[in-house]
């Protein structure tokens, strides 16, 4: 389908009707994010996928009181790492090699420059790399109109109950945000057939020659 009829067609869906998304649709929303660009290529981030409906309750009454989160056929809930540890770094050097295998020497070269960059900004970057999570939602947002899968973006959640139901503490995690995926409730979810609500180009772009 045309990208721009793709991303006419998506809204924030507020009700979801429950129907379960076929796994190859889920299957190619998920490689997309995997697809996605990430600053230094690190995709520094996890992204759980919870089908379970007892968890899905669980975080509906104890963090976030929205009802796609029960609604949905699948959530995702994107987590950024709090840290960069030379663990992690360890781990993408060795990926980097069996993918590549750029030698040693461009590994070490490249590998100082990721560290002298944690190193300078080691008091934001938990911010930084939470940021990395947000060009993989607009990628998700993006492919799932594509494959017509229902999808709304939520922030509005108590992070650290989140975060303690999803044991993120311990694997040095902090969630970002939650993206629901499902089908929208014709009856109920209000957005639907609303016009959407965007500036003219003019408005919003400004062209400097």
């Amino acid at each position: 389908m045309d990208l721009i009829e793709d991303l006419g067609w998506r809204h924030a869906c507020k009700e979801m009707n429950g129907k379960k998304v076929p796994r190859e649709k889920i299957d190619r929303i998920l490689e997309a994010i995997n697809l996605a660009p990430t600053s230094l290529g690190l995709q520094a981030y996890k992204v759980l996928v919870i089908e379970n409906k007892d968890l899905k309750e669980q975080i509906y009454k104890e963090a976030c009181q929205q009802q796609p989160i029960t609604g949905c056929s699948h959530l995702l809930v994107f987590a950024a790492f709090t840290q960069l540890t030379d663990k992690y770094l360890d781990e993408y050097f060795s990926l980097i090699e069996r993918k590549r295998n750029p030698g040693k020497e461009w590994c070490d070269k490249y590998r100082k420059r990721i560290e002298f960059f944690r190193d300078k900004n080691g008091d934001n970057m938990e911010n930084w790399l939470a940021r990395q999570t947000y060009i993989a939602l607009g990628i998700a947002c993006v492919i799932a109109a594509n494959e017509r899968v229902d999808s709304v973006p939520i922030e509005g959640f108590d992070k650290e109950i989140l975060n303690k139901i999803l044991n993120f503490p311990e694997q040095h995690l902090s969630a970002t945000f939650i993206l629901p995926l499902g089908y929208k409730d014709l009856e109920l979810d209000w957005m639907n057939n609303q016009p959407k609500v965007r500036k003219d180009l003019k408005d919003l772009i400004e062209v400097i020659e």
